[in-house]
């Protein structure tokens, strides 16, 4: 995929990754900048400049944010990012800065499992929450006089795709906003921007840093009005990320593409290795030719995704399963270099089998990785 990923001429993603949002070079300064540690920063004379108060702004944010937004929208000049505490706290800047009382917004029915209580808020501020699953393009049919459209694409956990670009034109036909969370297939697996969506929206805590160890979200988007209020909102609540985060997650990000490209692949061969157990059903991964949701995400994304979802027989053979693996944590969240693995059911919220199982494809060994979960799965046999 490696000439796909250059688009039209531009440098290639890995390129772009590890040089993505860095200074100018400066003599005897470091190539990445440290974390600026500030509460306040000099100011005499009238509040001029960028850097005033540390709710506001801080150059580490600066840095990340331009790395995220050449990532989202290479080569665009036009969009902005912006840079949160977490990924909830991105997409609440979106829902609560864009609608009012009396609007109307469309949500997934099969999106993350935090959406539900977002959806009691809104209602409770007045906005009209209407839900339709991510597949079959379902969110079309409850769209007219919505004022914004959410798309999660592919769906956490279900892994189910829409047509992001078609849904895009018929709200945009019918004055409503776009929002598209792009957890997981990250910029490198897909653009909403440039599928004609107003705003991309992720947890940057997922896949785009990638060590389980920092909590981070950002809101990308192209109309500077409409960034201003999520801006705003971010100012009014206080929602803004350590520097320290920061810096980790831009750090990060210089690995993305071969952090990226390993575990996909090894994703897929973990999807084929299961497809021919038959204690496995319901295996998504639109990586899969087989998958329902293969040909409009083969249109729309560069790459599929780390994760793999499957069910077992029953809770219990679920839970077996997660215990006897060795490689692989039993932990909740996905995209880190460590391979992951949980019950989805056990949280409550998803409509999902008692025996759902979410994997998380890690960095380790392909055969290593795929030996230990065959390996579990059959030490676990009823």
């Amino acid at each position: 995929m490696n000439d796909a990923t250059r688009g039209t001429g531009g440098p290639g993603d890995g390129t772009r990754a590890v040089r993505a949002g860095l200074p100018e070079p400066v003599k005897h300064e470091p190539t990445l900048p440290g974390p600026v540690f500030a509460a306040h920063f000099h100011l005499p004379g009238d509040p001029t400049g960028p850097y005033t108060y540390g709710r506001d702004e801080n150059p580490t944010w600066t840095l990340l944010e331009r790395a995220i937004g050449e990532l989202e929208a290479p080569g665009r000049d036009d969009v902005e990012a912006l840079v949160f505490a977490s990924g909830m706290a991105a997409i609440s800047a979106v829902l609560f800065s864009q609608l009012r009382a009396g609007d109307a917004v469309v949500l997934p029915d099969d999106g993350y499992q935090a959406l539900p209580l977002a959806r009691a808020q809104l209602e409770a501020y007045g906005i009209e929450v209407r839900t339709a699953p991510t597949g079959g393009d379902a969110q079309l049919e409850v769209l007219d006089g919505a004022k914004l459209l959410w798309i999660e694409t592919p769906s956490n956990p279900g892994l189910d795709v829409c047509d992001v670009r078609r849904l895009a034109d018929a709200a945009h036909a019918q004055g409503a906003l776009v929002a598209v969370d792009n957890t997981l297939a990250t910029p490198l697996g897909q653009r909403p921007l440039e599928l004609g969506a107003d705003f991309a929206v992720a947890s940057g805590t997922k896949q785009l840093t990638g060590h389980g160890d920092v909590l981070l979200g950002y809101v990308t988007g192209h109309d500077a009005g409409a960034m201003a209020a999520v801006r705003r909102w971010r100012k009014i609540v206080g929602a803004i990320p350590g520097p320290m985060e920061a810096w980790l997650a831009h750090r990060s990000i210089a690995t993305l593409q071969l952090r990226v490209e390993r575990q996909n692949a090894t994703a897929l061969r973990l999807a084929e290795a299961l497809r021919v157990r038959p204690e496995v059903t319901g295996l998504r991964y639109p990586g899969l030719p087989d998958d329902p949701s293969h040909k409009i995400a083969s249109q729309q994304m560069r790459r599929y995704g780390c994760v793999v979802s499957f069910t077992l027989p029953s809770r219990e053979r679920a839970d077996r399963f997660l215990d006897a693996l060795r490689l692989v944590d039993d932990a909740t969240s996905f995209g880190g270099v460590r391979s992951t693995a949980e019950r989805r059911g056990r949280w409550g919220g998803d409509a999902v089998a008692e025996g759902f199982v979410r994997f998380s494809v890690g960095a380790e060994d392909p055969e290593d990785l795929i030996a230990d979960v065959l390996r579990a799965l059959d030490v676990t046999a009823d």
